[in-house]
């Protein structure tokens, strides 16, 4: 995990691959991946006045729809590090699925958008308002 601070908002940044895992075929392991979110999130406790940049560019594990859907789901399960705002970052390529992710989240109620480029996910988060 990375900090980035700024004039008024503080930011960590969250690397997907700090805790999703694959199987050996390349699709998403999701029992281990929820292990992992799990301590990840149980580390992370202490982010209650942190925005957050989850960056998912250098994942290369294929997601279903639903994996995304269970995934943004399992958030309500850590409400206290998610309740700021969230950015996804990912590639180009992986856009769309990201900003199905974020709206999942979003429809349980927290903060997150999908983002391709570092910069706007800055601007975002650094923003007032949601």
């Amino acid at each position: 995990m990375q900090k980035v601070a700024t004039t008024s908002t503080n930011i960590r940044i969250i690397h997907a691959s700090d805790f999703i895992r694959a199987t050996p075929e390349g699709m998403l392991n999701l029992e281990l991946s929820k292990k992992l979110l799990i301590e990840l999130a149980s580390a992370t406790t202490s982010l209650v006045d942190y925005e957050i940049i989850l960056d998912t560019r250098k994942t290369v594990v294929g997601m279903s729809v639903l994996d995304l859907w269970y995934l943004a789901s399992e958030l309500s399960n850590f409400s206290k590090v998610f309740s700021r705002k969230t950015a996804v970052l990912c590639p180009v390529e992986s856009f769309d699925r990201a900003e199905f992710f974020a709206l999942c989240a979003q429809n349980r109620g927290f903060p997150v958008r999908a983002f391709n480029n570092y910069e706007d996910a800055i601007d975002w988060l650094t923003a007032s308002g949601k």
